[in-house]
Order: structure tokens, then sequence, then C-alpha cells
């Protein structure tokens, strides 16, 4: 690695968010190392897409980490029990997913501080989806001070950065800011319940949302739906 050329871990789902979350990493000139999970949740076409998605961006690294977070359940994205919510008006969605994020981000730290990496990428967003509370600046501030007490770079004076930038975008604010860096959408899936071939429902809120986004920005909604 040369001293130009900073180092970054990416979480990414395979989704429109996190899809532009690296492409804005890259953007700034880091070296990004891809980060998603197999966490139980209801397909596969998602970690499918992130593949495709690392390939055409270009990534140092791409991991993809197992988990099963079905043996705790508790959101309509690990217990089949749980209907997808469609049109919910519930302050929290039942499509979050306990603790989601801040297992994620451990995960990520603990490879970030393996790398040498100061910088953590995460596509949350509190415009659309501010029912989910793990997707607060208040969250992303409080990690940051977990990941400096927590780790041995931390204590050693090497902070790390918990990056979020959509955070405060609207979705087609962030439709409009992939375009300007050339990413390709119709790569990506934001479906709740999408298929075996990776096609979108279009009814639950995940497709509103993102299908609300294009229409606001725009831009032709690449997403093919079942």
């Amino acid at each position: 690695m040369t001293a130009s050329k900073k180092r970054a871990v990416v979480l990414l789902s395979g989704g429109l968010d996190s899809c532009t979350t690296l492409a804005i990493a890259q953007s700034q000139g880091y070296e990004c190392y891809a980060l998603s999970f197999d966490y139980g949740q209801r397909h596969r076409s998602e970690l499918n897409a992130a593949e495709k998605i690392t390939k055409s961006l270009g990534t140092s690294d791409h991991k993809t980490l197992k988990l099963d977070l079905r043996q705790i359940g508790g959101s309509a994205l690990t217990d089949n029990a749980i209907d997808i919510p469609i049109n919910s008006t519930d302050e929290i969605p039942t499509t979050y997913v306990p603790a989601r994020n801040t297992v994620f981000l451990s995960l990520a730290l603990g490879w970030a501080e393996v790398l040498g990496a100061d910088d953590i990428f995460i596509g949350v967003n509190a415009v659309d989806y501010s029912g989910y509370p793990d997707c607060r600046p208040e969250f992303i501030q409080a990690f940051e001070q977990v990941a400096r007490l927590a780790t041995k770079a931390g204590v050693e004076g090497h902070p790390f950065r918990i990056n979020t930038p959509l955070i405060d975008l609207t979705k087609a604010e962030i439709i409009n800011t992939g375009v300007k860096l050339g990413v390709d959408y119709s790569m990506t899936i934001s479906c709740y319940q999408a298929d075996d071939q990776g096609r979108a429902c279009g009814k639950c809120d995940s497709c509103q949302f993102r299908a609300d986004g294009f229409r606001v920005a725009n831009v032709e909604d690449p997403t093919r739906y079942q």
C-alpha cells in the first residue's frame, strides 16, 4: 500500500445504498475492502448482487461472513412467520433486524484493525429509513467511541472513522449521486423478498422507496420485477 492510498472496509449488502457507498469511497481515493453478510436473510439474491458489484466496481478484496441470525429471529427478514410489511406505518418496522448494524460494524471493525484501515463505510440512511434505531447519527457516533475504547489501534491513538455519506440524503439524491459516479443500478437488489432470479416483488416498503427514488430523481428504473 502506498502512502497516498487509504484503506477502508465498506459494508456491502448488494442493495442500492451500499453500492453507492462503495462508489463514493472509491471516488474519495480509498482502497476498498468489501464486507458482506450471509446472516439468514430471506433470499441470497442480494449476496449474488454484491458479488456482481465488487466485480464491476473493483475492490481489493470481498469477504462474505456467515452468521445465523435466524437463531434469534425477531425480524421479518430472519423469521418467515413474520410478514414482510406493505405500506408500514410502524414507528420501527418489522424489517428491523435486532442489533444487526451493531454486529456488522463490530466485525467490520475487526477486519479494519487487521488491515490497518482507519475508515469504515456504511450506507445507513436516516431519511427513508428513519424508523431503524441503528441508522441514526447518534448510534454511529456512539459506535465510534466504542471503536476507540475497544481496539488496540484506538488505545494506541489511531481512532476509527465510521463514514456515513448517505445518512442525510433522500433516495433520489442517493441515486443521482450514484449515477454521477457511474453506478449501474441494474446490478443492485433492494427487495426484501426477491425471488431466486433476483427479481423484486415491487410491493414491499423497500421496493416502494426505491421506485419512488428513481421517479423523483428522473432516472429510469432498471429494477427487474416479478
